[in-house]
């Protein structure tokens, strides 16, 4: 069998590639240079640029899967979201990619290596309210994330940032009758924060988007990751988490998609709360 060989390290005669930022099961994503915005003088000129792995280009609808992320994306404008830019194909390598921002930081899954006892409330609770927000936009745009893990979410000095749509949908292009590709074919779900019907078989839904943010959550107050349950396992309060925040996260995080009828911009509320007092 013929090797598949690395992408050319200029793409579209503009777009130098540096580094390998991160890679995913389908994708990878690598931190570049924008040559043209350079030579005109524009003062941020690099770019995150996310192409297909190179053994996974080969599937015949591979292209449209990439192209379905980014145009998830792309109708979204918040800054807990990640901005997207240009989808574009090099035809001379035969390389489909597209630009996004490029991210400074670190993702939560390095941030909880260093947090094995969970993170203080005072310091979880502003990223937790980020994290929502992002969410709770992104479902209001009617859009569905599929894949809310802490390895897709970015911490830098500016806060949290959600990014990776690669498993994401919209239902409204089903019924508009508008080109899709069946995610369910590459197995690609986090068993720790996939929702068990997600496991199952079960369609992508906005329950499953809070089951998934809800881990994220439990682990960041916990310091471990929420791990196999069934649906008659109680759960423990994490330590680092406040009394009055557990029933909606307990609530979000039902084993039974008809008992988790929490959603994000209602978790988002209580995680924003002030303690309550005594005698109020």
């Amino acid at each position: 069998m013929n090797a598949v060989p690395d992408p050319p390290d200029l793409l579209l005669g503009r777009y130098h590639l540096e580094c390998v930022l991160g890679r995913g099961g389908m994708g990878v994503v690598h931190g570049a240079r924008d040559l043209l915005h350079e030579q005109f003088g524009e003062p941020c000129s690099r770019v995150a640029l996310k192409r297909l792995d190179e053994s996974f280009s080969q599937c015949p609808d591979a292209h449209l899967l990439l192209y379905s992320e980014f145009a998830l994306s792309r109708s979204l404008r918040h800054e807990r979201v990640v901005r997207m830019f240009s989808f574009e194909v090099d035809t001379h390598s035969q390389v489909a990619f597209f630009t996004m921002e490029w991210l400074q930081g670190m993702t939560l899954d390095r941030l909880l290596l260093e947090c094995p006892d969970g993170l203080p409330w005072r310091e979880l609770q502003p990223l937790a309210m980020q994290l929502l927000d992002a969410l709770a936009y992104t479902h209001l745009q009617n859009i569905l994330h599929g894949d809310v893990k802490p390895a897709n979410v970015m911490v830098g000095e500016e806060g949290v940032c959600l990014f990776d749509f690669g498993l994401g949908y919209a239902p409204a292009w089903a019924k508009a009758g508008l080109p899709t590709v069946n995610r369910d074919r590459f197995n690609a779900w986090t068993p720790a924060y996939a929702a068990p019907e997600l496991l199952a078989g079960g369609a992508l839904t906005a329950a499953a988007d809070v089951y998934g943010v809800a881990c994220v959550l439990y682990e960041l107050a916990h310091g471990k990751r929420l791990g196999e349950r069934r649906p008659m396992d109680k759960l423990a309060r994490p330590r680092q988490l406040p009394g009055y925040c557990w029933p909606a996260l307990r609530c979000a995080l039902a084993v039974d998609p008809e008992r988790r009828t929490v959603t994000a911009a209602e978790l988002r509320e209580v995680i924003g709360r002030k303690r309550p007092r005594w005698g109020r």
